[in-house]
């Protein structure tokens, strides 16, 4: 048997033909996200505005309810005397009982009761908010698409 030369240079390495990732591309990206963080960070050392807000109307439904919910995403909805107004099982309350736990949550960071009313308002232009007015905390329920805003519309309509 022949032995191996071991002095040999090693095998060179096949030429990369191709790029993972084209040189412009990346280039592109980082000048993208290096002008966003200029801009962003302008806008926030100068106090700017915020310049973009929903449109708001004028109310043409309001009420004010309390609402239970729990992990599972079951929730329950009454009217401020007690009345029942909606028993959501958890396959039917999912995104009200979610809404729920964002409160729960506004309500303990700003240590106040955690079982005050809150009010959904209808706007004449057919948006609908939540608010809660013991934190200051609303939302735009249209934000969250339209089944989940509907969820909120069937409990005015009730």
């Amino acid at each position: 048997m022949a032995r191996a030369d071991t002095n040999l240079p090693p095998a060179p390495e096949a030429p990369h033909d191709k790029e993972l990732v084209p040189r412009i591309l990346i280039v592109a990206m980082c000048t993208l996200v290096l002008t966003i963080l200029a801009l962003v960070s302008w806008a926030r050392f100068t106090d700017q505005p915020v310049t973009y807000v929903p449109p708001k109307g004028k109310i043409t439904h309001e009420r004010t309810f309390n609402l239970t919910g729990d992990m599972a995403g079951s929730a329950t909805v009454t009217d401020l005397d007690g009345t029942l107004i909606a028993d959501l099982a958890p396959e039917e309350g999912g995104f009200i009982s979610g809404v729920w736990r964002v409160i729960q949550r506004e309500r303990i960071k700003h240590r106040v009761a955690e079982d005050g009313p809150l009010t959904l308002v209808r706007y004449d232009n057919g948006r609908i908010a939540i608010y809660d007015p013991s934190t200051g905390w609303s939302a735009d329920l249209m934000g969250f698409g339209a089944d989940n805003a509907r969820a909120f519309a069937r409990l005015l309509a009730q």
